[in-house]
């Protein structure tokens, strides 16, 4: 039984062209219940099925028009728990994204472990880990680097009187290039690091030619092999 006022907001709901339809198909169950139609005229009319009709006039018996809202729509809130901690934490620092991605981002950690991607920026941001970042260094067994360093430090601080001071280094194209030290992992608080020295086990060069009136092209590739092993990247000064 519907009171009039229950009646006139149920009916207001139904017609709604503003609103949700999800919110107007469950008023005109309750509107039609009302009227005395049947659980099989209902599912004729609505394209629904028993659990549906069942579900929603349980909640309008218990809780009147407040129980026809929804609750909780798409999946339940999780909490960030310390074994769901240390489960973002494992898959960001160990495991590669299966998408041949270079590193993961939130959402797709997320789509993983099924949970929120901002949850997976609040790990990241309380244990400083920043997967899109690359710093990288250098090693060296050179017993007088920091002496070496020190003399071109001080050429680029206090160049001489009337000296026009110069550094030049390599420019590197399509290289078949191998690091020489071991790739440093991600860990809390600092990026993931590459060694800045390098094999080159070679280079290859593309040469193509474009007729603009006949927009024909024409391409050759040559492959040259590099008889220097490593060439490390340094400073040179004149």
């Amino acid at each position: 039984m519907l009171t009039e006022a229950e009646r006139v907001e149920l009916n207001q709901r139904a017609g709604s062209r503003s609103g949700r339809a999800d919110d107007a198909r469950r008023a005109r169950l309750i509107l039609l219940l009302g009227a005395g139609h049947t659980w099989a005229s209902i599912r004729d009319k609505l394209d629904c099925n028993d659990a549906f009709i069942d579900r929603w006039v349980k909640r309008f018996r218990q809780e009147r028009l407040a129980g026809l809202f929804s609750r909780h729509a798409g999946q339940e809130a999780s909490k960030l728990t310390p074994a769901l901690e240390a489960r973002i934490l494992e898959w960001t620092l160990k495991r590669k994204a299966p998408d041949g991605a270079t590193q993961w981002s939130t959402r797709k950690l997320g789509t993983q472990l099924k949970v929120s991607h901002m949850m997976v920026a609040r790990v990241w941001a309380k244990h400083g880990l920043h997967p899109q970042r690359l710093d990288r260094y250098m090693a060296t067994n050179d017993p007088d680097f920091e002496t070496k360093a020190a003399d071109i430090i001080g050429l680029y601080l206090n160049p001489p009187a009337h000296a026009a001071v110069f550094c030049v280094d390599e420019k590197t194209a399509i290289q078949a290039l191998d690091r020489k030290d071991p790739v440093l992992p991600l860990s809390p608080g600092r990026a993931e690091r590459h060694g800045f020295e390098y094999f080159r086990h070679g280079t290859l060069s593309l040469y193509a030619a474009f007729n603009t009136k006949t927009a024909k092209s024409w391409a050759r590739r040559q492959r040259a092999i590099a008889r220097r092993s490593s060439l490390p990247s340094s400073p040179i000064s004149w």
